[in-house]
């Protein structure tokens, strides 16, 4: 097999430049503040975005309600996607920036910024893969379509109502997740347990479903027990003359048990001296384990792994309260099973279960074409050959359409810091994703004149 050279300097250049553009629109998930779905700021985006890639040769569409767009370069009757998307979960504590968050940062050649490693960084990568490709004169036997979503981080309306209105892909891929490919990703419920107020009790804690809360903070007449307590569990805090906050390590929800969950953590500092349901639940059913076994016992398969257990937000007035919680569930598991006993459990304390969001698992074979091309390309450009497919907890727009994987953009040595303070992604790992996607695009789709 031939492997091509596509990308020029000029390319790495362009796209980190496109990159540092689109870092900076906070384009964090605000409903309702316009008239757009998401927020102003990811309307601009995605209008900035289509402007970039029709600049750059491709034919682009924008959705009338603002919900997606796309841009599309090719011909013929089958259609290879590239699932992508221009949300970004909020920027976090911003004094543990090193640098300002919407603000695409080069730095000890590292691209730092909100976006970078997810998914602004990967779709450009991407996106300037194609653009090597169109200026070495290769034509496209399949049309290759960017879908630029704007929701991912929350509730994935903007590919609901994609499927709604456009045709599905014969193939594609997702380049937000890890190389070599991802085959297999876990089905994602998301949940809430309505229960009853507190009038001592004021507490909001948590961001998004998929991030772990480091920070959960308390003010009220418990101060000093509560501190005296948590010193006893040896659990971190910082305080000040009204509140206290509990400390701890935020980690993506797939990766739930790598860290810290503050929100448990003041929970079960504060059971001993508040007798409430949700915090009860919290410290009694849940604990610090972060794979639901004090509910469920062990859910793990073979393709996937364990199930994780996330408790994403807490929130507690006078009038109710709310606990969310994340589950990425293993792709063999029974999800009715466990709903059943989520909800009697919760009922067990007083909470009613809603279902707020569940995407079903992916899966496509590890001998389909899509699968052996993309591990051939991969293993072409790198040498490496140890490196397995693999399964994920993680939720890609990979799932929202049938023989689609998420591919890329993060190598196996990349550190992860995708919602995560001081994201980052190094520049030569952005460079090789860039190669290998022109290599894969060329292989599925492509040929020269």
């Amino acid at each position: 097999m031939v492997v091509h050279s596509f990308i020029t300097e000029e390319h790495k250049l362009a796209c980190v430049a496109a990159i540092q553009e689109l870092v900076a629109f906070p384009s964090v998930c605000q409903e309702y503040q316009t008239k757009t779905p998401f927020g102003q700021a990811i309307q601009d985006v995605l209008e900035h975005t289509l402007v970039l890639a029709e600049k750059m040769g491709f034919s682009t569409y924008l959705d009338p309600e603002g919900y997606y767009g796309y841009a599309e370069i090719g011909q013929g009757k089958d259609l290879l996607a590239i699932l992508c998307h221009l949300d970004v979960v909020p920027a976090g504590e911003l004094s543990h920036w090193k640098t300002p968050p919407f603000e695409a940062v080069v730095k000890d050649n590292l691209i730092y910024g909100r976006g970078v490693q997810d998914d602004k960084g990967p779709s450009m990568a991407a996106l300037f893969a194609v653009k090597s490709l169109m200026d070495a004169g290769v034509s496209f036997q399949k049309r290759i379509r960017f879908i630029f979503g704007t929701d991912e981080e929350t509730l994935w309306r903007c590919m609901h109502r994609y499927n709604q209105c456009e045709e599905t892909a014969t193939m594609g891929f997702a380049p937000d997740s890890s190389f070599p490919l991802t085959y297999a990703e876990k089905g994602l419920l998301q949940v809430k347990l309505h229960g009853p107020g507190h009038d001592c009790l004021s507490i909001e804690a948590g961001s998004a479903f998929n991030v772990v809360p480091a920070k959960a903070t308390y003010f009220g007449h418990l101060l000093a027990m509560l501190m005296a307590e948590l010193d006893s569990l040896g659990f971190d805090y910082e305080a000040s003359d009204d509140t206290v906050t509990v400390l701890g390590i935020s980690k993506h929800s797939k990766d739930a048990a790598e860290g810290i969950n503050a929100i448990v953590r003041l929970a079960m500092g504060l059971q001993k001296f508040v007798r409430h349901p949700a915090i009860d639940f919290i410290a009694n059913a849940i604990g610090q384990d972060a794979t639901g076994f004090r509910l469920f016992e062990d859910v793990t398969d073979e393709p996937s792994g364990t199930l994780s257990f996330n408790l994403a937000g807490l929130a507690i007035c006078p009038s109710k309260s709310e606990i969310r919680l994340d589950l990425r569930i293993p792709v063999t598991a029974d999800k009715e099973k466990l709903v059943g006993i989520l909800t009697e459990q919760a009922g067990q304390y007083g909470l009613r279960y809603e279902e707020y969001d569940y995407l079903a698992p992916l899966y496509v074979p590890l001998n389909s074409e899509l699968v052996s091309t993309l591990m051939s390309v991969y293993q072409d450009k790198t040498g490496d050959l140890q490196s397995q497919p693999i399964s994920s907890g993680g939720a890609t727009f990979a799932r929202t359409m049938p023989n689609c994987v998420a591919f890329g953009a993060c190598f196996p040595h990349t550190e992860q810091t995708e919602h995560q303070e001081n994201e980052r992604l190094p520049l030569d790992d952005l460079y090789q994703a860039m190669d290998i996607y022109a290599e894969a695009v060329y292989r599925l789709a492509g040929k020269e004149e």
